[in-house]
C-alpha cells in the first residue's frame, strides 16, 4: 500500500473511533450533562455542514476529478424534491432518472 493510501485509512480509523466514543459518551452522560442552547445550536449546524459537505464531495467529484453535470443536476432534483416533501423513494427514482436522462442526451 502507498503512503497516501495507509494515510487515508489511519484518517478514516480515528474518526470511527472518535464517532463512537461522542456516541458512547452521550449515552453515559445524557442524564448527567445538558449542553446549553449555544453548544446544541453549535452542534447542529457542524451536522448541517458535514452533511452538505458529503453531498457536495459526492455530488461533484469522481476519481479526484470533475464527475460532470449529469450527477450535481440529477443530485439538485434529488435536493429540490426532498425539499418539497416529495416521499422519498420518488425523490431517488426522480434524481437517477434525471441524471440517467442527461447522459443519455450526451451531457457528461
Amino acid at each position: 500500500m502507498s503512503g497516501a493510501t495507509l494515510g487515508l485509512l489511519a484518517a478514516a480509523a480515528v474518526l470511527a473511533v472518535g464517532t463512537l466514543a461522542l456516541r458512547l459518551a452521550g449515552v453515559l452522560l445524557r442524564a448527567r450533562l445538558t449542553p446549553s442552547e449555544r453548544v446544541q445550536e453549535i452542534l447542529d449546524t457542524g451536522v448541517t455542514v458535514l452533511f452538505c459537505a458529503l453531498v457536495a464531495t459526492a455530488a461533484l467529484v469522481e476519481a479526484q476529478e470533475f464527475a460532470g453535470w449529469a450527477r450535481p443536476i440529477g443530485v439538485a432534483v434529488g435536493g429540490v424534491l426532498a425539499w418539497r416533501r416529495a416521499p422519498f423513494v420518488l425523490v431517488v427514482v426522480a434524481a437517477a432518472a434525471a441524471a440517467a436522462l442527461l447522459r443519455l442526451l450526451g451531457l457528461p
